[in-house]
């Protein structure tokens, strides 16, 4: 059993003022790097940056596409049949010097129920998409698959959405006859006048560039999809006519200016609705997450190895479990409180300057600000044991700092950069001690949504739990042969000699 005599004994021992100002060094490194990284974007646009859309739990979406619509009472649907999708696709790979028609994979186009034009408000949709069949998606998060119908002028598509209240359900067809339920959702209050129409959206064309050993950089393309439907029937709807008009800025492009601009036709009651952007839950230029303000931790954990492995390492090899114990708890308890003091001041203070200089950043709630606070700070302190107890075992300190910096901190700077192939990437951050640093992940990864999910760009192979547990694992591992190695607990007299802590501290 620790004794708070040997805990106070071997924190003497450990706090050296090198120590010490080392680890404070670390610190305000992690603070410093955080809010440089802050204070040096800021969001520059041509006059007044327009508003990121947020949903209603404050969440940046995307919500921008081609909206033609009425207004729609508690109690009524909207039919359409959709007989063609298209679209266009901008200077593709290979050579990136031609306009291709097509359709990438989630372009959308379909009949929506909106609480208003206002964007990132509550919503509920059913749609034919480029590549993944007939969805009916609400309120940005949701995605509900229906089935992977073809659509061709021989094989229309019907679409219904019917409101009752705050319930909207939505029903496909192949002969406008026979009806599939899709889904049916609650959107809570949609006020009693809600917007009703078709609409159209395509996201922008994801390809990956190789680069280093074969890592990977994203790169983005303007595409726009057209829709084309005819049999629009409205019940419940005003007697008032249709309205045309983008939700968020469209029609920016040269494409849109010089060939085909996003907006309505109808004629001869077919309705062409044509469109760009997205409706989902992240923006199509994405928004910056709370844990890139800890750019800096790479350099606290460099420093807390080096040290916990010395720590380890001291020549005193005579000592009992017990010590042994005391020791790893003083070197995890000192690092831990470094790791929160520095997380725990750059992140909400990293967080609220990109805000004020205008750059987009996805809330964090309190519950999961705390746990990447603690998590961060605890997976230091797990690193700084497993550090001790590698000097502890191999008794050389540069064999240990060697081998820990080659666990924990080489797997954790090299996925951070689109260096290796991505799937190299998420394997050392699957099996190295690096794992655990997925607590600190607050980015959410979307199947309706295409983006480069991997470790370069900030997303962890391992849920947070996971990758603790891990880090966890990689320590007892370490910790059993280093206290094998030891004698037992031993006479309590030896671990309470008079001037000890005196000794320890001159022979580190």
């Amino acid at each position: 059993m620790l004794t708070r005599e040997l805990l106070h004994r071997e924190w003497a021992a450990f706090r050296s003022p090198a120590r010490l100002i080392a680890l404070a060094a670390a610190a305000l490194v992690v603070i410093a790097a955080g809010l440089l990284y802050a204070a040096g974007n800021r969001a520059s646009c041509v006059g007044p940056c327009p508003a990121d859309p947020a949903a209603a739990d404050g969440s940046i979406v995307g919500d921008r596409f081609w909206f033609l619509h009425r207004d729609l009472g508690r109690e009524g649907a909207i039919t359409v049949r959709m007989t063609s999708m298209t679209g266009t696709i901008t200077y593709p790979p290979p050579l990136h010097d031609r306009i291709v028609t097509g359709l990438v994979p989630w372009a959308k186009a379909g009949i929506i129920i909106k609480d208003g034009v206002r964007q990132g408000s509550s919503y509920a949709a059913l749609m034919m998409t480029g590549g993944h069949g007939v969805r009916m998606q609400y309120d940005y998060r949701h995605d509900v698959a229906a089935g992977e119908g073809v659509l061709a002028p021989r094989f229309p598509r019907w679409l219904r959405l019917t409101r009752s209240g705050d319930t909207v359900t939505g029903s496909e067809s192949a002969d406008g006859r026979r009806w599939h339920t899709v889904g049916t959702v609650r959107l809570a209050g949609l006020p009693a006048t809600a917007k009703v129409g078709l609409f159209a959206t395509s996201p922008g064309d994801l390809t990956l560039r190789r680069v280093g050993l074969g890592g990977a950089v994203e790169e983005s393309r303007f595409t726009q999809a057209t829709g084309v439907f005819d049999h629009v029937t409205v019940v419940g709807g005003s007697a008032g006519a249709w309205r045309s008009e983008a939700v968020g800025q469209m029609n920016q492009t040269d494409w849109e200016k010089y060939h085909n601009a996003s907006g309505a036709v109808e004629r001869d009651g077919v309705v062409t609705v044509s469109g760009t952007g997205d409706i989902g839950p992240i923006g199509s230029e994405g928004a910056v997450t709370a844990e890139r303000t800890l750019a800096g931790l790479v350099i606290m954990l460099i420093v807390v190895v080096v040290l916990a492995a010395r720590f380890g390492a001291r020549p005193d090899t005579a000592v009992s479990r017990r010590v042994l114990a005391a020791r790893a708890v003083v070197a995890g308890g000192a690092t831990f409180a470094a790791g929160l003091a520095a997380v725990g001041v750059v992140l909400p203070v990293g967080v609220a300057i990109l805000s004020g200089n205008g750059v987009p950043v996805q809330p964090v709630s309190a519950l999961t600000g705390v746990r990447v606070v603690a998590g961060t700070a605890a997976v230091l302190a797990l690193c700084a044991v497993l550090a001790y107890g590698l000097g502890a075992w191999l008794r050389r300190g540069w064999a240990a700092i060697t081998l820990a910096l080659s666990l924990v901190a080489v797997p954790y700077v090299v996925t951070a950069f689109p260096f290796l192939p991505d799937e190299v990437s998420r394997w050392l951050l699957r099996l190295t001690p690096a794992a655990g640093f997925a607590v600190q992940q607050t980015a959410v990864e979307y199947p309706q949504v295409v983006a480069h999910y991997a470790p370069s760009a900030g997303y962890f192979p391992l849920p947070g739990w996971a990758g603790f547990a891990v880090s966890c694992a990689y320590t007892a591992a370490v910790a059993w042969p280093a206290v094998k190695r030891t004698r037992g607990s031993g006479p309590r007299t030896g671990d309470s000699v008079p001037g000890a802590a005196a000794t320890a501290v001159a022979n580190d």
